[in-house]
């Protein structure tokens, strides 16, 4: 199945690429493979990020599976390296040690913010869902978490802004240092998982497969699944984001890594049980550590893997990271670029997806 969708988008990048590369200009960058030019441009390596962590699926399915090496073919090389949170990788992107990376919305945005609208574009979605509020019994409303520790991944990360303005719309305050209603403590998600088991925490707003860990083996409870705040019950996770230099100089590049994406979604969605163990068995490779079946299942379950950037909610999101005073305001006019994944898309038969603020 993968491998038939694989040709039929190479056949259709090829005939966007060839209908435009005569007008285009080629290339001398040393990295140019032999031969390529203009929209048919092509590097020799392509550099990808991304996350040894399952709300990184499409990666993980395309790396262990081969797909994004059968997209790419011969011309280019595959290189790829894991991050552990979203900062790491968006500082790797704007000094040129990546092309692209899989990665969260906030980072993304910060480094829209940062390098004002010149580092990187969002061409597709990848995951929707798969975080909330974990707690002890005990906790059954926002009023009770006055005077408890929480936990989030990082300070300004997608969870740390989710729980933060969570709080704030229910009358809830919580500073950057710990202080307020609520004692918010950024930690690493080992760290809370740990900490969440010792009752040394009381909580903690987190991704996949975390929020799982937490509710399955500590025994916690749902205050709140983050999919019931957001309209249609869907939300950005994880997209892919590329290098705006990257995707100048070799679109040909980015389409076909597209590609791979695309089959990797497809194959997800599919041939799910398999994708499951091809996902393990690539963070078992990263981590020597792979996820017990249970939570391996139940994060699945938990989370939609979708080419649809679900471009409102990353709005609303840069909308409640400046009202809890994490980002200074940023128009984020121009951030996305779908137009290689819509072609794809169309010539595939699957729905085109939209960059909309609103849904």
């Amino acid at each position: 199945m993968s491998s038939r969708t694989i040709r039929a988008l190479a056949l259709a990048t090829a005939a966007v690429a060839a209908s435009t590369a005569l007008a285009a200009c080629g290339s001398n960058d040393d990295n140019t493979a032999e031969g390529t030019s203009g929209a048919a441009a092509e590097a020799k390596t392509i550099n990808l990020g991304y996350f040894p962590n399952i709300t990184h699926a499409p990666a993980l399915v395309g790396v262990n599976k081969g797909l994004f090496k059968d997209a790419l073919g011969s011309a280019t090389t595959l290189e790829t390296k894991t991050f552990n949170a979203g900062p790491a990788a968006i500082e790797a992107l704007l000094s040129g040690a990546i092309d692209a990376t899989y990665i969260g919305p906030n980072p993304a945005i910060n480094g829209w913010s940062t390098s004002k609208g010149t580092a990187l574009k969002i061409v597709a979605g990848s995951t929707s869902g798969g975080a909330g509020l974990i707690v002890k019994e005990g906790i059954n409303s926002p009023a009770d978490l006055k005077g408890k520790k929480i936990a989030t991944p990082q300070l300004g990360n997608t969870q740390d802004v989710a729980l933060r303005a969570w709080l704030k719309e229910n009358g809830l305050n919580a500073d950057t240092n710990g202080g307020g209603d609520v004692s918010v403590l950024p930690q690493d998600n080992a760290t809370a998982v740990q900490a969440f088991a010792q009752g040394t925490i009381d909580g903690a707003w987190v991704p996949e497969p975390n929020f799982s860990k937490l509710l399955l083996e500590s025994k916690g409870k749902v205050l709140v699944d983050e999919k019931t705040l957001w309209p249609n019950q869907e939300f950005v996770t994880t997209h892919l984001i590329v290098s705006q230099k990257f995707l100048k100089e070799y679109p040909g590049t980015v389409k076909k890594l597209l590609q791979g994406h695309i089959a990797a979604v497809k194959y997800i969605n599919d041939n799910n049980a398999d994708a499951q163990t091809a996902a393990n068995a690539q963070i078992e490779s990263l981590t020597g550590k792979p996820l017990k079946p249970a939570i391996l299942a139940a994060a699945f379950k938990n989370l939609k893997f979708t080419h649809d950037p679900i471009a409102s909610s990353l709005y609303t999101s840069a909308k409640h990271a400046e009202e809890v005073g994490l980002l200074k305001p940023v128009d984020l006019n121009g951030i996305y670029d779908l137009g290689p994944l819509n072609e794809l898309l169309k010539a595939d038969g699957q729905p085109e997806v939209s960059d909309a603020a609103a849904s």
